[in-house]
């Protein structure tokens, strides 16, 4: 037991450690190379206009740079591999801290390299201004089609070296769904890949994500998958180095680089814990930013008007007059308390 919580919250430590050295030699390239967006977005998805977003983000989005979600997924892969290097040396207490594991942290770690790379080639084409997507970056049909191939990927090795048909239901059980399982991860995936939305105010994001990798974290724990708590503690630890530096005034954003791999990572280690009935309740902030620019459109759409002053809900509430500050610190608060909740849900009803 005190091994495991070595491994769990000591790990957790060394990654916020590792991630706030890293982040001065990252930062002075970032500003070396003005790696920032050069213009803002000025067209919404459906093609009209976004004054309100525009103003919102003209001073934040032109002058700080993106890219600082690299933090985020290189520390876990830099602590992941040197652990299992170590591991190689014999000494008991490295095989011990050693957490890469087939059965439990393999596939996340592929998960997020791969949609953090992703939305690293994203940020890249945004600062450079280059591609289809508004104000530069990759066309968002390319990017939904290359998350969807990391999705089946996933439900592949759920289904076929995991055998997985089924998912539980708290309080009730098993609820087997066969050969539609792939199909939901899929779906899962995408809609917890559609709160990337929340990424837009300092400290935002980050907040919320560090809260939920940290409450699937707990759950892994009490379960005695120690490999995937020890994972996801790892990236709480290191988006805790990312809040650093990410709180008002930010001194970088997480781009999509970064947002792209907690989101789809998150998903997967929602499913490895068999808690995703309650990765909704856990990741609640999320839902209600990715509902709302859903609402946002419909309404548009269909009734010609718009729901929110500016989708997705947080940019609403800037919108009415709250600080940002006040929307991020209300979030964290909203998040917090969601994702106790959504944990003990998911260890009681068992």
């Amino acid at each position: 037991m005190v091994l495991n919580v070595l491994k769990v919250f000591g790990l957790s430590a060394l990654a916020f450690g590792v991630g706030v050295l890293l982040t001065p030699v990252l930062t002075h390239y970032l500003y070396k190379y003005k790696l920032w967006r050069k213009e803002v977005r000025t067209q919404a998805p459906d093609g009209a206009g976004t004054p309100i977003f525009s103003e919102l983000h003209r001073e934040r989005e032109t002058k700080v740079p993106r890219l600082g979600g690299i933090l985020i997924w290189l520390v876990p892969l830099l602590i992941i591999f040197l652990f299992w290097f170590l591991s190689f040396t014999g000494k008991p207490l490295f095989q011990k801290l050693n957490f890469f594991s087939r059965s439990q942290s393999w596939l996340p770690l592929f998960t997020l390299v791969a949609a953090s790379l992703l939305g690293l080639a994203d940020d890249l084409w945004q600062v450079l201004g280059k591609g289809n997507y508004i104000a530069g970056g990759m066309r968002f049909s390319w990017r939904l089609s290359l998350i969807i191939l990391i999705a089946a990927v996933g439900a592949w090795w759920f289904y076929i070296p995991l055998e997985t048909q089924a998912i539980y239901v708290p309080f009730f059980g098993e609820f087997e769904l066969g050969r539609l399982f792939p199909i939901f991860f899929v779906l899962v995936m995408l809609a917890t890949f559609s709160g990337s939305v929340i990424d837009g105010l300092d400290g935002l994001a980050g907040g919320v994500m560090a809260t939920a990798f940290a409450a699937y974290a707990g759950i892994a724990f009490f379960q005695n998958q120690i490999d995937l708590a020890a994972f996801s503690a790892v990236i709480a630890g290191a988006i805790a180095a990312f809040l650093w530096f990410n709180i008002p005034p930010a001194r970088f954003y997480m781009g999509e680089t970064g947002i792209l791999g907690l989101t789809t990572t998150l998903t997967v280690v929602a499913f490895l814990t068999d808690a995703v009935l309650v990765l909704p309740l856990i990741a609640l902030p999320l839902v209600l930013d990715s509902a709302s620019v859903i609402i946002q459109l419909f309404s548009k759409k269909f009734f010609g008007r718009k729901v929110f002053l500016v989708a997705p809900l947080h940019h609403h509430f800037e919108a009415i007059g709250w600080p940002s500050y006040k929307v991020t610190m209300r979030a964290w608060v909203l998040s917090a308390v969601s994702a106790i909740v959504g944990m003990v849900i998911a260890l009681l009803g068992r």
